[in-house]
């Protein structure tokens, strides 16, 4: 067990110079697209389960459409898991910028494909595209964070693209709600799509080369992916991170339909709740990125984690009411939630070398997912067509979250990790990576 000190700051914090600020932006708005198009399912479920996802046999098997449309949010986090797992052998390989930008051009193609959907079926192809592009995506995503950011800063940079999550519920879900309530249930897909767009323009000019992972000397692809799947530190991060998405996921899943069908709610209602909880969250997860770089990582990790566990049993256990107390449940429940995921995310990732960082995060993201789509998979068991079996799922999550909290105090920081691309500089507007490290043997 590493101690948390070995993940501290040891020399005074600095802040962003305006490279990385203008690193940082394009980061937040690619993970924002990400993360809206992620959730908007979510609150659109009972549109898709009256809409789309008749109750029909499929194979000779009766799916309903409450049990169809937990198939289509776990397809998006099974497909991603299995696209992370495929890129772990070749992710460090390859320049962050490369991956990042092929990625996301499928995953905006995806999404496209999402919004002219006609059936179950088409729906289920295409959410598994948009997982196979967009796990990837997010996986280049933060390894270039990690590259990038020395240990002493990363907890801010982290909290900073993370808190993209929180602006998808301000802006993006109530406006896809919006888009949905006045258009149908494709609008939401199609105009995401064009901002993908948008966003990949930008990228294209503004986001660095970063190399410096691809200096060190390599063996290969299969014995590299052994060794990262066998390191002992990996592998207790792998069942922490799947624990980390357990805990909280089965009951994210179904919170907006659950809501909906007790109260009888409409999407308009469910985005003032939305954007209420994203505003909440977003303050609080930048809050806690600063804190995570002042502070022990761990016990912050635990104190939220426990917070968020205990939330999740009340919004899992929630009659019909008013408005307002549904949203001040939801919104401690996404403030823990995801505030605990940013001391989680910034000890996950200084626990690989920086050779084999994105490897690593690969195979983190492919546990994630298959944890992500597992959550979905036992939430729509369980519920039932009446919501009945909906506080059964509070009572799993709140068990998951409570072991991720002792597994966290066994993952060690890893002591050779650091910044491999340390200065980020602006020449002629175009944003290079320079003072890259030696070649190192593997």
């Amino acid at each position: 067990m590493g101690s948390e000190a070995e993940a501290q700051p040891s020399s005074p914090q600095k802040g962003f110079s305006r490279s990385e600020w203008s690193l940082i932006l394009v980061l937040v708005a690619v993970q924002f697209t990400h993360m809206v198009d992620f959730v908007i399912m979510m609150p659109l479920g009972e549109r898709f389960m009256n809409e789309l996802f008749l109750a029909k046999p499929i194979f000779g098997i009766q799916f309903s459409s409450e049990h169809q449309f937990g198939l289509v949010v776990s397809a998006y986090a099974w497909a991603a898991g299995l696209a992370s797992l495929a890129a772990s052998l070749v992710m460090d390989r390859f320049d962050r910028r490369t991956v990042l930008l092929v990625m996301y051009s499928g995953f905006t193609v995806s999404t496209y494909l999402c919004g002219v959907a006609w059936n179950f079926e088409s729906m289920l192809a295409a959410r598994f595209l948009a997982g196979s592009f967009g796990g990837v995506a997010a996986v280049a995503l933060n390894a270039i964070i990690g590259d990038v950011f020395p240990p002493e800063r990363r907890g801010r940079a982290t909290g900073a693209v993370m808190s993209a999550f929180a602006v998808a519920s301000v802006a993006g879900l109530p406006v896809g709600l919006a888009l949905a309530d006045w258009f149908g249930r494709a609008a939401p897909f199609a105009v995401l799509a064009v901002v993908s767009a948008m966003v990949w323009v930008i990228a294209w000019f503004k986001l660095p080369a970063i190399r410096g992972h691809m200096t060190a000397v390599r063996k290969s692809k299969l014995e590299e992916f052994m060794a990262v799947v066998k390191e002992p530190n990996h592998l207790k991060a792998f069942v922490f991170s799947f624990f980390l998405v357990l805990g909280t996921f089965t009951v994210a899943s179904f919170i907006a339909p659950y809501l909906r069908r007790i109260n009888g709610w409409k999407e308009g209602d469910l985005a003032v709740i939305y954007f209420f909880a994203g505003i909440s969250t977003l303050v609080g997860m930048n809050v806690v990125g600063r804190l995570a770089d002042r502070f022990p990582r761990r016990p912050l990790y635990q104190i939220l984690a426990g917070l968020a566990l205990v939330t999740a049993v009340v919004v899992t256990n929630l009659p019909p009411g008013p408005l307002w107390v549904a949203t001040v449940v939801l919104t401690l429940f996404m403030v823990f939630a995801a505030g605990r995921m940013v001391p989680a995310q910034t000890i996950l990732l200084g626990a690989a070398a920086p050779r084999v960082r994105g490897a690593f995060l690969s195979l983190n993201t492919a546990v994630q997912h298959l944890a992500t789509g597992a959550a979905a998979s036992i939430a729509g068991l369980l519920v039932g067509e009446d919501f009945s079996g909906f506080p059964l799922v509070g009572v799993v999550a709140a068990i998951t979250a409570a072991i991720s909290i002792v597994l966290i105090v066994f993952i060690r920081h890893a002591p050779t990790d650091r910044a491999v691309s340390a200065v980020v500089e602006t020449v002629h507007d175009s944003p290079v990576i320079v003072a890259e490290p030696k070649p190192t043997a593997a």
